[in-house]
């Protein structure tokens, strides 16, 4: 059997650039492709939850997936974002994403808010992966979908599916990262979904991690990355303990706000988020940028 598709170390989670009237920013896009394709993503994850997907359009996905391609070329990978907690609607939107080109593989998060059974789970991405060639990659964040894939699940899902080629995992166990590893095909590929984890995940065997602070210091978590699997674990963990402020405070509010006001200071984008999200205070922005260093 071929080798399970192989997203890279760092998959850059990114922003949906919003203009002052909540259009989509095509020229901020542009800016920050550019700026992430030279500074340390390998992949680019497109409409996910930082990209503000619950308030995008199915429309508006599809023309972000079609500029970042067009952005993007061969410099990087993209993973489109096509969950839903209505397994049709997963279903259609993989498929649609399939059919336009573009994307090398697709990310389908836990269905939230309905909260199915570990055999409702199985079924619901075995129809996904089942419906579209592309390779998927499951994301498992109890946090926001109320509740926890098992490794167990994980483990009869990649086995089911040799197109299930990993998952993002942010439930903050690394005990639950070890049984994943343990339980799954030896090619499946873990991902921290935390950036703060992200060096005590590859000890346990991730390859990497889908990032938010990769906007910013992508280049630096790159080089955290390659220093640990080089066997450099004092210097990798240096450099985690230098950017661990860094890696907290980006969420100090929900996502993608404060990294939205980093951007925005630094020049690329317009802080602007949709609705019901709101950008930072004044007060909050002085703090964040003080840990920043911006």
């Amino acid at each position: 059997m071929a080798q399970r598709y192989d997203a890279g170390e760092v998959i850059t989670a990114m922003v949906t650039p919003f203009n002052k009237d909540f259009s989509i920013d095509f020229t901020g896009l542009e800016k920050l492709v550019k700026h992430l394709i030279n500074n340390g993503s390998d992949t680019l994850l497109v409409a996910a939850t930082t990209g503000e997907s619950p308030t995008l359009t199915l429309d508006e996905e599809m023309e972000l997936l079609k500029f970042v391609k067009g952005v993007v070329g061969t410099k990087a990978k993209i993973i489109m974002s096509t969950g839903s907690n209505c397994t049709e609607t997963a279903v259609e939107q993989s498929k649609r994403v399939a059919q336009a080109g573009g994307a090398d593989a697709i990310l389908s998060v836990v269905p939230y808010y309905n909260k199915p059974s570990q055999s409702g789970l199985i079924n619901h991405f075995t129809q996904i992966a089942q419906s579209v060639d592309l390779p998927v990659l499951l994301y498992n964040i109890p946090g926001r979908t109320g509740i926890n894939m098992l490794p167990e699940t994980i483990a009869t899902i990649a086995e089911k599916n040799p197109n299930v080629f990993g998952v993002k995992q942010s439930n903050g166990d690394l005990d639950q990262v070890s049984e994943i590893i343990l339980n799954c095909p030896q090619d499946f590929t873990v991902l921290s979904g935390d950036d703060s984890l992200t060096l005590p995940m590859l000890s346990l065997g991730a390859r990497g991690v889908v990032s938010v602070a990769s906007h910013i210091i992508g280049k630096e978590i790159k080089q955290m990355i390659r220093l640990f699997k080089l066997g450099k674990v004092n210097e990798a963990a240096a450099l985690h303990a230098s950017f661990y402020p860094t890696f907290k405070k980006i969420f100090m509010a929900p996502n993608p706000v404060p990294i939205k006001a980093a951007l925005n200071k630094l020049g690329f984008i317009s802080d602007t988020v949709r609705n019901p999200l709101v950008t930072l205070t004044e007060t909050e922005k002085e703090e964040l940028f003080k840990v920043l260093h911006i």
